[in-house]
């Protein structure tokens, strides 16, 4: 009966050190090494020549202005010294965009106090999607005002900005929802203008991940 208490006592110790050693651990290995990577510090290739200008060394979302569904200019230098999620789309697409935009819907409740964070929807149908038919689509979605901007503006920037800036494939369906073609990413860029990530916006397992790593640049620790 002895042995058997002993060996009673041995593995409750055993199951009370378990989260001492867990908390040990976390301390000594688990501060900052959570890598996120900067994209593109060599910048990116233009095997298509798309892109007016050749990068030399890291690539920076270039300047651009647009206009959001309060008629109101936004662009580039709104997302100086802030995190922004973007992802491009249109309010008339019949497959993945609703998908996206639920999904969206999670992004912004998670950082729906948090000042330091934005999310910029831009339509690729601008001609289709005017402000007044962004608003309609930012209040079926809930949206955050002054968190999450729904923006349209000129065509020929929009997707100049999609393929040189975002790097992300996009075709003009001209008028035709069943045309367009675009990507279901969401891309993470950092408060210095860098992308950071590119997200499934279809896959709620991408999206949660895409909240843990804008958490973590969101706290400096990368």
């Amino acid at each position: 009966m002895k042995g058997v208490r002993i060996l009673q006592g041995m593995v409750l110790l055993s199951i009370l050190m378990i989260p001492i050693l867990v908390f040990v651990f976390l301390k000594t290995f688990g501060v900052n090494k959570y890598d996120i990577p900067i994209l593109y510090q060599n910048g990116v290739e233009d095997p298509f020549q798309e892109c007016d200008a050749v990068e030399e060394g890291q690539h920076f979302i270039p300047d651009f202005s647009l206009t959001s569904s309060q008629n109101k200019e936004r662009g580039r230098s709104q997302m100086e010294g802030k995190i922004t999620i973007v992802d491009f789309f249109f309010t008339s697409c019949p497959s993945i965009c609703p998908i996206m935009s639920t999904e969206m819907e999670r992004v912004d409740d998670a950082f729906r106090n948090e000042s330091s964070v934005q999310i910029y929807s831009i339509s690729i149908d601008p001609d289709y999607d005017t402000p007044e038919v962004l608003a309609e689509y930012a209040k079926r979605h809930n949206a955050t005002p002054e968190k999450w901007f729904f923006l349209t503006g000129d065509k020929s920037q929009i997707y100049n900005l999609a393929r040189c800036g975002f790097i992300l494939p996009t075709l003009d369906g001209m008028g035709d929802p069943e045309e367009f073609i675009h990507s279901d990413k969401f891309v993470l860029v950092d408060d210095l203008g860098r992308i950071r990530g590119y997200y499934s916006g279809t896959n709620r397992d991408e999206v949660d991940r895409l909240i843990l790593e804008t958490k973590i640049l969101l706290h400096g620790k990368e």
